[in-house]
């Protein structure tokens, strides 16, 4: 593969989105981006992988919290492909799988019960796959028996996602795939690529703030240029390695490996950013403010040291 015309990131910035953004702004324009076809996305594992992390991660550059929506639709209907299913037409889809602190949804004679936390787009998306257990299912949100705790959220980071807790109260749930199906799939690797590549365009965007910044005043001194180009081989390489994994077939030990690639780009990033523009545009431009806000908390969802062991034991061949 050409990695020069496999590029996940656009050689310029995608146009900024509105602004303040809110729950309701963010769902506005998604339910927009889905009417327009703009959410349809090459399925992922065949050619059209690099095309499919181009988009998620040029949505990431744009606005983390509309990519993080954008991300989960995506990820479910392909999901419902891999299982041979199709989504509900004109419905936007979310994945919650999150089982924190000890909780999650049960599945008991075709109703879901229980608490699910980081739930993004409570209150704007249509349905749903959850994760009950060791199985997966598609729940309908419409219904009495799915409560919303957006209270729950208290993050500033990615405030705009429609975040927080949902409560399963006897909700009828329509069974995806055999137990077990949701993690052993082909495309549950692949998934957690496209997560990545969604960090990826996120530090794009924050590295896009800091050259506007520079820009705005006139130059850099030799310590700022410094950390550009830092920041600049830091994004190419990531990028690099994303673009050659779509190749495919993308196996667990790849797709850790892009996201820790991601990851680790995504701190350098922020890290140095602040450094070359110091507090005026993190305190004066509510933009790149929210931008160095939104990267640390999604991120997380690669688990620092825990994720790279799990790395190095597939590296290493041990169990």
């Amino acid at each position: 593969m050409d990695l020069v015309n496999a590029r996940l990131l656009a050689e310029q910035p995608p146009k900024p989105l509105s602004s303040p953004r809110t729950a309701a702004v963010v769902g506005a324009e998604l339910r927009s981006l889905h009417t327009a076809g703009e959410l349809d996305l090459p399925l992922p594992g065949g050619d059209g992988t690099a095309a499919r992390w181009a988009a998620l991660a040029a949505f990431g550059r744009r606005d983390l919290t509309l990519a993080r929506l954008a991300e989960g639709h995506a990820d479910a209907v392909a999901i419902l492909a891999e299982a041979g299913r199709s989504p509900v037409p004109g419905a936007l889809y979310g994945v919650w799988a999150a089982k924190s602190g000890g909780t999650g949804a049960v599945l008991e004679d075709g109703v879901l019960t229980g608490t699910v936390r980081f739930c993004s787009g409570l209150s704007l998306l249509d349905r749903a796959l959850v994760a009950a257990g060791d199985r997966l299912v598609e729940a309908d949100l419409a219904g009495p028996g799915v409560r919303r705790h957006p209270d729950a959220w208290q993050a500033v980071g990615m405030d705009a996602s429609d975040s927080g807790d949902v409560v399963f109260d006897g909700v009828r749930a329509d069974v995806v795939g055999p137990p077990g199906w949701y993690v052993a799939r082909p495309g549950f690797a692949l998934g957690g690529a496209g997560v990545a590549a969604v960090w990826l365009g996120g530090a794009a965007g924050v590295f896009d703030g800091v050259l506007a910044y520079l820009r705005e005043r006139g130059g850099a001194d030799e310590h700022q240029l410094a950390h550009v180009g830092a920041m600049h081989t830091a994004l190419s390489a990531a990028e690099a390695v994303l673009a050659r994994a779509a190749e495919g077939p993308v196996a667990p030990l790849l797709a850790g490996t892009c996201r820790a690639a991601a990851e680790r780009t995504a701190v350098e990033v922020l890290e140095r950013a602040l450094k070359v523009t110091g507090p005026t545009p993190a305190c004066r431009d509510r933009r790149f403010a929210q931008r160095v806000a939104d990267l640390p908390v999604y991120v997380r969802q690669h688990h620092a040291e825990r994720d790279l062991a799990a790395l190095g034991r597939d590296v290493l061949g041990t169990p």
